[in-house]
């Protein structure tokens, strides 16, 4: 498919993890992409292995003034633009009394400050080409809590309901606005801190009901049906990509006990075959 032909994308976080694999699919599309990043090396180097309608620039995206930059590169770069994912986020842990006020304003600012700036750069370019199509990247952590992220979870929270009022309030501008809300996924960002305490990935992938972390890719392909024209009518949407965490209550699988209750006890005879 080639559903992104002549479109113009700008992708924040887009060097490495859901966003590179977002630049990646666009561009393979048919997308012009300008991937955003503090990461430089491989911000070039995802641009330079795209090649043609690929450009990287180097954007904090807490600061308003580069989301403006940005948004007019983009758009003298490649002759507009139409999609914008802003996938850029950062984590931290910390409950409330120790956490430093610092670091609250950080995370915040990157993941919720920065989504508003990114739309208020890209959406009157948006309207110049008669609407467009944003998606931000919230979390399943939005959508319910975890121990010890306030600041992280607050402001994916606030990200999803931010998304709804940007859809209600352009929808008439032709713009549509929607959020994908994953849960644990293969990113360097996540990863190198699992995966460094033992046995924390296996007892993660327990509580999904999928038992695995997902892929970027997999995310990437549900952000893209969401700026493509197969998802028109879909706007003011939080879609959780977490292979079921957000289904349940949280409560303890109780099956297993069940059908340990309900298998038939082993015969004094079967014990004897066994031995």
């Amino acid at each position: 498919m080639m559903r992104f032909t002549d479109k113009v994308a700008i992708v924040t976080g887009g060097a490495s993890g859901i966003g590179a694999a977002f630049a990646r699919r666009l561009h393979g599309e048919g997308a012009a992409v300008m991937i955003a990043d503090l990461d430089t090396a491989r911000g070039q180097t995802l641009a330079a292995q795209l090649g043609e309608r690929a450009a990287f620039r180097h954007v904090d995206v807490a600061d308003p003034a580069a989301m403006e930059a940005l948004a007019a590169d983009a758009a003298a770069a490649f002759g507009g633009i139409d999609i914008l994912f802003n996938n850029a986020g950062i984590g931290c842990y910390g409950l409330t009394p120790d956490l430093p006020v610092e670091q609250w304003r950080r995370v915040v600012a990157v993941n919720l400050d920065a989504v508003f700036y990114g739309c208020r750069a890209v959406i009157p370019h948006l309207k110049e080409r008669s609407g467009g199509a944003i998606v931000n990247t919230a979390s399943a952590s939005g959508m319910r809590a975890d121990y010890g992220f306030t600041a992280y979870n607050a402001a994916k929270a606030g990200v999803i309901n931010y998304t709804r009022s940007l859809a209600i309030d352009h929808a008439r501008d032709n713009i549509r606005a929607n959020a994908v809300c994953p849960g644990p996924v293969d990113t360097p960002i996540l990863t190198t801190g699992v995966d460094a305490m033992p046995g924390l990935r296996a007892e993660w992938e327990q509580v999904v009901p999928a038992g695995r972390f997902a892929q970027p890719d997999e995310i990437a392909a549900v952000a893209a049906f969401l700026v493509s024209d197969d998802a028109s009518a879909v706007t003011g949407a939080a879609i959780p990509v977490d292979g079921g965490l957000t289904a349940h209550t949280g409560q303890p699988d109780l099956r297993a006990r069940v059908e340990a209750a309900a298998a038939p006890p082993e015969t004094a005879q079967g014990s004897d075959r066994n031995r």
